[in-house]
This record gives structure tokens, sequence and C-alpha cells, in this order.
């Protein structure tokens, strides 16, 4: 059964078929694809989530859908995730986020990847988490930045599905350990 994470705001929980659409929405919207260089189909975007779904359910951790308590229903995705090995950093387990631009300015980004990062460190007992995004993403490396990853200025690297002379290919990677985690970003 897949593991369902609460803090003070918002629930991570494993995503639904009513979340598809939503997800969608928030992969294609401009702003979104200003940093990722890409916009999925819908079918794309509905693996995506069937990928999610089935590492939460082998992991018991993985991509949460998250929703606001008590209010908004889907603001986006927060969680971690195994590195594909065709990414430099690989072998890895990445913090990630994408949340719809209407809900950025929240802190909700920090507070999910908090608790993501909690839970990786605690119940899943991890050693080292990590974070990637592309050099132009300052708003995902001030997030970064706030948990208390440092960035690994030799693990940078061109990303290997980006093409070459793309200005989204190069990326930056942080790390952390359980000891240099923040755990006062939540309120």
């Amino acid at each position: 059964m897949a593991t369902v994470v609460t803090t003070a705001r918002l629930v991570l929980r494993p995503f639904t078929d009513v979340d598809r659409e939503p997800f969608f929405a928030l992969s294609t919207h401009p702003d979104v694809v200003a940093s990722l260089g890409t916009s999925p189909s819908r079918a794309e975007s509905d693996a995506m989530v069937e990928r999610y779904t089935a590492e939460l359910e082998r992991e018991g951790w993985g991509f949460w859908a998250v929703e606001v308590s008590g209010g908004a229903p889907f603001v986006g995705m927060v969680g971690l995730h195994r590195l594909p090995r065709w990414i430099p950093a690989a072998p890895a387990v990445e913090a990630g986020w994408r949340l719809h631009p209407d809900h950025w300015g929240h802190g909700y980004a920090t507070e999910a990847a908090a608790a993501s990062l909690r839970y990786g460190f605690g119940e899943a007992g991890l050693d080292e988490i990590v974070a990637y995004t592309t050099t132009v993403n300052t708003r995902s490396q001030a997030v970064m930045e706030r948990l208390g990853m440092v960035r690994d200025v030799d693990a940078d690297f061109d990303h290997p599905q980006v093409p070459v002379g793309h200005p989204l290919r190069r990326h930056v990677l942080y790390r952390v350990t359980a000891s240099q985690v923040r755990p006062t970003v939540v309120p």
C-alpha cells in the first residue's frame, strides 16, 4: 500500500484517475514547459502517472500528487524518484517537484519537498538524496537551497535527452544527507 504523507497544509498522496487531467494541464502549462523544454502528449502524461503509481506501489514512496488540506484537490506533484541509469548522477534517488503556476509562491514546493526528504531519510532509510534542474530554473534552485541541499558543481551535467545547443541542456546538481537537511523549513 502506497504511503500518504501530510504536513501542516498539504497532503502528499498517490495519484488517482481524477488527477490525470490536471497533471496534463500542469505539464503543458507554458511556464512549466519553459523550465522543462518539452510538453508531453496526453498519452505521455498519463504514462508518467502510471510510472509514478507503480513506483509508489513498489517502493512505498515516489512522486506523490499534492493537495492543499481543505483546499485545492491537486496543485502538483512532489516526492522521491530513483534516477534512470541515463542520468549522470545515477544511481541515486532524487527529490523532485512540479507545481501548477497558480500555486507558486505559497511555499508548497519547499514544504512538500521537506516532508519527502524527512520520509526518505526516515522511513525509507536513504543515505543521500539529490535534485537537479536546468541552470536557468532559479526558482527550483532556491527550493533546493532552502532545504539545505548543497550544489555539487563538479557533478553538473548536460542532460542527455536535451539537444546539444539547447539553452536547457545544462543542469545543476544538488545533494543532501540526513545531517544536512533543514527540518525547520516547514511552517
